[in-house]
């Protein structure tokens, strides 16, 4: 009689036993799972706080700022400008710009020619060309990244300053936009004047007469890769290729276009504009001259892209 109630009692013990095991096992694993959920949680948090990320340049990865705050630009400034970067140092070429005159406020000219100067500012990054001097040097004082000019196109050149930026998404907005709004200015011009109006770009400087490509910077890219304008026969033989091509002042006339876009600087004589050779042009004729400042249209960056597209939007259309 005893065996048989003490079976079922063993048994009841052994049931609550068992029960209590699995709770224990089940309440372990939890803990375990939400501890791995935590760790899993910190290292994405660690992630999207990065101090530093990895910049694919030309010559491989390269260890950069993810926001950086103390640039100094040895090239490519006004692309690091047009997104807002903060420079402590920047090259005289660009100093001299007035369209970045309000943005350069306190900050240095500097050249790769004198590295103490560069040192004093702190960098947290540098930005300089594949072809500037003291490359190596530079590199140990900051991250230095460095660009082969026109080994990209002008817009995939600002979109790489964007990445190194962490402005890439913004960038390639305004790439789009751009592009599109130009288009539909060039689109407005051919409207107006036919299919096949030319346009020449022409700069003059104390001594000489250019004439330029589709992308040496005076608005040559928004003209004729953007807007999609036409120029002259002669101007494609000659200055496509190289980029510019010299001219002598007897000969402007077989280089010119429907219309002109001449780049010179206040500073230097405007005497030529007054010869018969020029004023013998059938662009200047038709008062289908457009000036642009020199110094103010020397890059291919945002900030003078949007600058020349108002100033030719006005010259052709209005």
């Amino acid at each position: 009689m005893k065996k048989m109630l003490l079976l079922p009692l063993l048994l009841m013990m052994i049931v609550i036993s068992a029960c209590g095991n699995q709770a224990a096992n089940d309440k372990q694993a939890a803990s375990d799972s939400s501890n791995a959920g935590q760790a899993t949680n910190t290292d994405t948090v660690s992630d999207s706080n990065a101090s530093t990320k990895t910049y694919q340049s030309e010559s491989g990865p390269v260890e950069v700022p993810a926001n950086p705050k103390r640039i100094v630009a040895l090239t490519n400034a006004p692309n690091v400008l047009s997104l807002d970067g903060t420079l402590v140092g920047v090259d005289e070429w660009t100093n001299k710009n007035p369209l970045f005159t309000n943005k350069l406020a306190g900050v240095k000219v500097v050249s790769p020619d004198n590295l103490e100067k560069i040192i004093e500012l702190a960098p947290d990054l540098i930005i300089a060309g594949t072809d500037s001097k003291n490359l190596d040097k530079l590199k140990e004082i900051a991250p230095t990244v460095a660009y082969t000019w026109g080994k990209v196109d002008y817009l995939s050149q600002q979109l790489e300053i964007g990445k190194l930026l962490n402005k890439e998404q913004e960038t390639q907005a305004w790439i789009d936009d751009f592009k599109k709004r130009a288009a539909e200015i060039g689109k407005e011009i051919k409207t107006k004047y036919g299919d096949n109006v030319t346009v020449s770009v022409f700069e003059t400087d104390a001594k000489s007469f250019y004439v330029f490509g589709n992308n040496w910077a005076r608005g040559t890219e928004v003209l004729y890769q953007a807007m999609g304008l036409n120029m002259p026969e002669k101007v494609k033989t000659n200055a496509l290729g190289p980029g510019y091509y010299t001219l002598s002042p007897e000969v402007l006339g077989d280089y010119a276009g429907d219309f002109l876009v001449l780049s010179r600087s206040s500073k230097v004589d405007n005497a030529f504009m007054k010869t018969e050779t020029w004023n013998n042009i059938p662009a200047v004729k038709n008062k289908h001259v457009i000036e642009i400042d020199t110094e103010a249209s020397s890059y291919s960056d945002p900030t003078t892209l949007e600058y020349l597209l108002d100033i030719f939007k006005k010259g052709f259309l209005e």
